[in-house]
């Protein structure tokens, strides 16, 4: 199998935190809008075919038996890919015991040319452990060759079944929503409830009501990047396992992702009450004692965010001046990564202040409103 020597540019990363959230968050609410919604579309169909085709997923997707066809070939495929990595093994390693052979032969040689004792016996023994590493090369040599045959076979099958269903998809998912419009309409299950009793989110004031909105505007667009990660790491077992090319530059992209990820959501999880909460009285409380309480102790809250405000403008405003980047071959950007550490404590911030006077407000009406 070829080898994989893509490096994803560092435009292309910023962008597609920027782009795919938007493309994704479009998507999701053009769906949602549909009267078939919850039918096989064509994007969820191609896009299971370019994340897991070679598994035949997009057919699964599809109710067919034919993605049972492509377990096969992938498995041919990992098979070869295995075969190649030992073949290339053991040419190594036959082409360095060759080496060392010849290496024995001109020394025994420069032996028997200056009439050294016994120096005839061990040419001769070079000579024969030459030509049986010479042997050895060649089967080694043919044997790879074979291999990368096998693995090409195998990949080139593959590739003409994916390239295949990516003509027929179109035709696919017309046909089986055409199954589906005609077979009896079944009525929808129940959605488990999830709210827990006591941890209500209050509606926010008509006037905090944008800073509500952009703190979930945020953290819905954030979280899309989670679907980035499924890509990038796919990319990387494909290439490790299947193409014997792994990449360094996957691993520190996705940890610096989920870093600003979850910086930029802070003030999303906050406005939803999503945070891990051990407590024993504060859930006891009536929603007035809970907002006395949220209250009197909003002085840490905020104490804590202005302090991570200042700080991280500071290293923000620092890794700018630099221009700082890791210390990876890669050498990626790190100020935006710093750079969400002041703009996650900002929003949490603003939605701290939405929460506090919402709280006030509960505190002098007495109930949520």
């Amino acid at each position: 199998m070829p080898s994989l020597t893509f490096v994803m540019p560092h435009w292309l990363f910023w962008a597609s935190l920027v782009v795919f959230p938007l493309i994704a968050s479009f998507l999701v609410h053009r769906e949602r809008g549909r009267r078939e919604a919850g039918r096989p579309n064509l994007f969820l169909a191609y896009l299971f075919l370019i994340s897991a085709g070679f598994l035949g997923m997009h057919r699964f997707y599809l109710r067919s038996v034919w993605g049972l066809l492509f377990i096969p070939v992938f498995l041919a495929v990992l098979w070869t890919s295995a075969e190649v990595r030992v073949e290339r093994e053991a040419l190594s390693f036959a082409r360095s015991e060759a080496q060392r052979a010849e290496r024995l032969v001109t020394r025994a040689t420069a032996d028997l040319a200056r009439n050294q004792e016994g120096a005839a016996d061990r040419l001769a023994e070079a000579n024969a452990a030459a030509q049986t590493t010479r042997a050895d090369l060649t089967a080694a040599v043919a044997g790879l060759e074979r291999s990368n045959r096998n693995a090409r076979i195998a990949g080139i099958l593959l590739g003409l079944l994916l390239l295949g269903d990516a003509f027929l998809m179109p035709g696919l998912v017309r046909r089986r929503r055409e199954r589906e419009a005609a077979a009896p309409a079944t009525a929808p299950e129940p959605l488990m409830e999830t709210a827990v009793p006591g941890s209500r989110v209050r509606p926010p004031l008509p006037l905090l009501r944008p800073v509500d909105r952009l703190v979930q505007a945020t953290g819905e667009l954030v979280a899309y990047w989670s679907v980035l990660a499924v890509f990038a790491y796919y990319y990387e077992v494909v290439g490790r396992y299947v193409f014997n090319s792994p990449t360094n530059w996957v691993h520190e992209s996705m940890f610096l992702m989920f870093g600003m990820q979850y910086m930029l959501a802070g003030a999303y999880a906050y406005r939803d009450e999503s945070h891990v909460r051990v407590d024993i009285v504060y859930s006891r409380l009536s929603d007035r004692g809970r907002a006395i309480c949220d209250v009197i102790t909003s002085a840490f809250f905020f104490l804590f965010v202005g302090t991570m405000l200042v700080t991280g403008w500071r290293f923000a405003n620092d890794a700018m001046a630099v221009g700082e980047r890791s210390f990876t071959e890669w050498g990626i950007q790190y100020w935006p990564v710093k750079l969400a550490i002041p703009v996650g404590a900002a929003l949490l911030l603003l939605q701290g202040f939405s929460r506090l006077l919402r709280d006030i407000a509960t505190v002098v009406a007495g109930k949520v409103d």
